[in-house]
């Protein structure tokens, strides 16, 4: 009997394993990467071939790997509803993102603001793949015909190369790739260092209390909040130049799912002072779960690489299709 319902649009998505990852990586990508997988057919990956632009000791990305792809599970993705794989496992990736290259322009790639950006950190190291970056990554959105890419705006340039490089390829060989649209969340998609709030929350950043990684304790977690920056004021409301009160009203919404005016009545009055350590709070509550969850799932070595492997068998079936129509399409047995 066939089916009459609609098929879901295919969402994909990636992050790299370079290190723990921050509050700001979950309020801006994966807790709406869960709220997703109710409603897309989604297809989430650790991307480990990205993160190798940068010299890794192996035995710690093999290890900040396993524990990416753990914290993926322990926030709230579901084997069962979304495929969840590591990129090297899938040998599609660095085969398509190779023909991929051979498909787009030295200036196009000359041009990426992120190749700029990370030329200056890693002056020492400047290879070909940092330069070829956005062709593994339009490799890794286009193998699955992906109907959108959650971004943020910061990404927004790599998701229009690899439309571009798909509108070019299909117009050269007709429908080899779906040409994906971005998904932008409204709430919580860029949250900023507690202690610069002008600037993104990283990890990469030498103050430990500017960000707060998801397996970070309570009580740190408290304290960096306590210390957040916000201004010389004392009203909890949003205005222009007020970026911490602005930074930590946004995280606190996101959360709790609550406006910014009923944050607003809920601390009129009430100081910094109340706010911060709500905020604190709220982030520990939202945590602990992640953290219980996350020491269940490394602690099962044997589980973790049968997910593993699952997850790369599901995403390798997809992408083992439309790498052969590529092939296909353009000449090669």
């Amino acid at each position: 009997m066939e089916s009459n319902q609609t098929p879901k649009k295919r969402v994909f998505s990636a992050i790299q394993p370079s290190g723990m990852l921050t509050l700001g990586n979950y309020l801006g990508a994966l807790k709406n990467w869960v709220s997703l997988q109710e409603s897309y057919d989604c297809i989430y990956s650790v991307a480990d071939l990205h993160a190798i632009t940068a010299r890794q000791e192996p035995a710690l990305l093999r290890k900040q790997v396993t524990e990416t792809f753990a914290l993926l599970l322990a926030v709230g993705i579901n084997p069962e509803k979304a495929a969840v794989f590591v990129q090297s496992h899938v040998p599609a990736h660095a085969e398509l993102a190779w023909v991929l290259s051979c498909f787009t322009q030295f200036g196009e790639l000359g041009r990426m603001t992120q190749f700029k950006d990370k030329s200056i950190r890693h002056a020492d190291n400047i290879n070909a793949g940092l330069f070829s970056y956005p062709c593994l990554m339009a490799a890794d959105i286009l193998l699955y015909r992906a109907d959108y890419v959650p971004v943020g705006e910061d990404q927004r340039q790599h998701l229009e190369l690899s439309r571009d490089i798909a509108v070019r390829v299909n117009g050269l060989y007709n429908d080899a790739f779906t040409v994906p649209d971005a998904l932008i969340p409204k709430i919580g998609a860029r949250v900023m260092s507690l202690q610069d709030p002008q600037k993104k929350m990283s990890k990469s950043d030498p103050n430990a209390g500017a960000w707060v990684a998801l397996l970070d304790k309570p009580d740190d977690i408290r304290r960096k909040f306590r210390r957040a920056v916000t201004d010389s004021g004392s009203e909890v409301h949003v205005a222009q130049g007020k970026d911490g009160v602005n930074n930590l009203i946004g995280i606190y919404a996101a959360l709790t799912g609550k406006s910014v005016p009923e944050i607003e009545r809920e601390f009129d009055g009430r100081g910094y002072g109340d706010f911060k350590a709500a905020v604190g709070e709220a982030v520990v509550e939202a945590l602990t779960p992640v953290q219980e969850r996350f020491a269940r799932l490394i602690a099962d070595k044997a589980g973790l690489e049968r997910l593993m492997a699952e997850g790369a068998e599901a995403a390798g079936k997809i992408a083992g299709r439309v790498l052969a129509k590529v092939y296909r399409k353009i000449g090669l047995r």
